[in-house]
């Protein structure tokens, strides 16, 4: 059962959907002068935005990330830090809007909710 699917559909109603691409850090590429630059898979995502919960705001305080912060849902697993498996650092493109995800709340087989921190807009 998609309880997310279940739930997007009632959500969506009042609040819709965007797209935007999730690019996930495979990594990091070395130029041929040296300097290492983050490489990147894309992957395009349908995501519900939404503010942060009371309960997250004292998360997110408790570690001192400041800034514009949403909860999106997404289809699909992704991470913020993850140090065993090296992981972190997947940025979230929604229009021109860049976002860091920063935590990862709620992490379930087929659909995840993740903290986003706002890092450049146009």
């Amino acid at each position: 059962m998609n309880l997310r699917g279940i739930a997007n559909s009632l959500t969506s109603t009042i609040n819709p959907n965007v797209t935007g691409v999730f690019q996930v850090n495979t990594g990091f590429t070395t130029l041929p002068g040296g300097k290492r630059v983050p490489s990147f898979n894309s992957v395009d995502v349908t995501v519900q935005l939404q503010e942060l919960s009371s309960t997250d705001l004292r998360q997110v305080d408790s570690v001192n990330i400041q800034g514009i912060l949403r909860s999106a849902y997404l289809n699909g697993n992704f991470n913020g830090v993850n140090r065993p498996e090296q992981k972190g650092g997947d940025i979230l493109m929604i229009g021109t809007e860049k976002w860091l995800v920063v935590k990862v709340p709620e992490l379930w087989p087929d659909w995840c909710r993740v903290i986003i921190n706002l890092q450049r807009s146009s």
